[in-house]
């Protein structure tokens, strides 16, 4: 094993070399295998990134929200700040309204797919350079040391595990929903939360929410080509829903409902992008499996960049369509609302087997959606403790399906046991400031990487630095910004927790310390 690149500073400041973490990855016992082709990673991204919200949250963005928060918890942190220099008070804060973007979100699709693209850029390059498991925190690893890697790696942790229970909770309610529509109906006590908007629902367990993690971990366990090829096959179901979609709601279209097309102007389409920015997540987990792809300095930047691009036109043209089947008005509550796609097809007649077809679709983008991120956890805790951050038992590997199996199967239990307690809400939102804060890091460490270690082979170079990587670091702190006061609070919360478990554990028992 190559020692760690030796540091002046302390222990906590210390940098991996990029040599030393790919000689780590070559280690018996921790090694993965090396199966993934550059259209197995793109399916990879777009399993990632498209999930329900593309049936969903188009509707509620071209419509508008209005509403108003309970406290000063759940109010934006940019709309405090913003109240109190302009007005000296907060008052305003609570009553909160976007504008309706129209038919425009399609413009607003665009703009948050360019926006996106330059941390896709800055993952590309990092990846192509350092093709080990761990994404963003193996990267942080290499440029910004131990201490703020295991503060990343942490953050990913809740990212993944937070967003996974969401999706998980979803998933279940969505099919129990549309059991019903088949004269299947499942007992509540074991369909529901246990604990859900802050009361007891009295249910025992939410058993489909369990088991779609559950069956997922075993695919998982069985072997990264297994687990591919599943999504493969769930992304092409929800390219072919969305597809169809786009032929029998074009089909339905009336132009004159693209009329007026942008009837907030430029606020509706900026505030349209605030609201489908998360749909874009995803991308990253593709840098997650740059250890399992052949080529990784060519395969990882190719399925970061194509997942973007397919995923942009694909909700591009459902935008356009929806729009032009229904007024934007429609969708402003309600089933409409909950479900425009679903609503839009069978207040217009389609025909129902259409209507299955789409509900198939839907249900197939939670599950490859699940998939994708608990694969990206499980190598997020197999690659921490490779590096002795987590204890040696994550980052052992199947001597079978050379997958990392006890991290495959403990990250199972963190998302499905409490997916089948708890509902938790707006907490979801923890998921998106992860990311968020993962994605300046990344931008950060290119800048860094670029002036310390010029000379290095890069597989994909990422144009104006360090313009670009700016830009995408201001764009990602300025969407955290969005969010509200306490899913900062729990952030920090969860941000102090592991800071205590790094001294505690991690900091005696990484590669560094061992090495003194």
């Amino acid at each position: 094993m190559q020692a760690p690149q030796a540091n002046k500073g302390r222990q906590i400041f210390a940098r991996k070399s990029i040599d030393g973490l790919i000689a780590d990855s070559t280690l018996a016992g921790h090694k993965l295998k090396k199966t993934l082709g550059p259209w197995s990673l793109t399916a990879l991204g777009v399993g990632g990134i498209i999930g329900s919200g593309i049936f969903v949250l188009t509707g509620t963005a071209a419509a508008g929200e209005h509403f108003s928060v309970p406290s000063i918890l759940h109010a934006p942190v940019m709309d405090l700040i913003y109240n109190f220099i302009h007005q000296g008070h907060w008052v305003t804060s609570f009553e909160h309204g976007r504008p309706a973007a129209g038919p425009a979100i399609a413009i607003s699709f665009i703009l948050v797919a360019i926006a996106c693209s330059f941390a896709g850029l800055c993952y590309a390059e990092l990846a192509s350079m350092i093709p080990i498991a761990g994404s963003a925190y193996t990267y942080t690893y290499a440029t910004l040391g131990e201490l703020i890697a295991w503060i990343i790696g942490w953050d990913l942790i809740l990212e993944y595990a937070v967003s996974n229970v969401a999706v998980a909770v979803g998933f279940a309610g969505y099919l129990k929903a549309q059991l019903v529509a088949f004269g299947i109906t499942l007992p509540d006590q074991w369909s529901t939360c246990v604990w859900a908007q802050g009361k007891w629902t009295g249910a025992y367990f939410n058993f489909p929410a369990f088991f779609i993690v559950f069956l997922l971990t075993v695919i998982l366990v069985r072997g990264i080509k297994e687990s591919a090829r599943a999504n493969n096959i769930m992304v092409l179901v929800k390219i072919a829903a969305i597809m169809i979609f786009l032929v029998v709601g074009g089909m339905l279209v009336h132009p004159a409902n693209w009329h007026p097309f942008s009837p907030s102007g430029f606020s509706g389409i900026l505030s349209g992008g605030a609201i489908i920015f998360f749909t874009y997540i995803g991308f990253d987990s593709v840098s997650t499996a740059a250890e399992e792809t052949k080529n990784p300095q060519k395969d990882v930047p190719f399925g970061i960049i194509a997942s973007l691009i397919i995923c942009a036109v694909l909700y591009v043209g459902v935008a356009l369509v929806l729009l032009g089947m229904m007024k934007y008005q429609t969708f402003e509550s309600g089933a409409a609302a909950d479900a425009p796609v679903a609503y839009a097809l069978a207040t217009l007649k389609a025909n129902p087997i259409y209507q299955s077809i789409i509900l198939i679709g839907a249900l197939t983008g939670m599950v490859s959606s699940l998939l994708v991120f608990q694969y990206g956890q499980a190598r997020i805790w197999f690659a921490m403790s490779r590096d002795g951050l987590l204890p040696k038992i994550f980052s052992a590997v199947h001597t079978k399906y050379q997958t990392p199996h006890w991290s495959t199967w403990i990250a199972g239990l963190a998302v499905g046991l409490p997916a089948g307690l708890l509902d938790i809400g707006d907490a979801a939102d923890l998921s998106n400031i992860g990311t968020l804060f993962a994605f300046v890091l990344v931008s950060i460490g290119v800048i860094l990487l670029r002036k310390r270690q010029p000379e290095l082979k890069r597989g994909f170079r990422v144009p104006f630095v360090p313009l670009f990587p700016l830009i995408s670091a201001g764009l990602c702190l300025s969407l955290m910004t969005g969010l509200t006061v306490i899913t900062w609070i729990r952030f920090f919360v969860w941000l102090a927790i592991g800071l205590v478990i790094y001294l505690a554990y991690s900091r005696k028992h990484s590669s560094f310390a061992l090495k003194k």
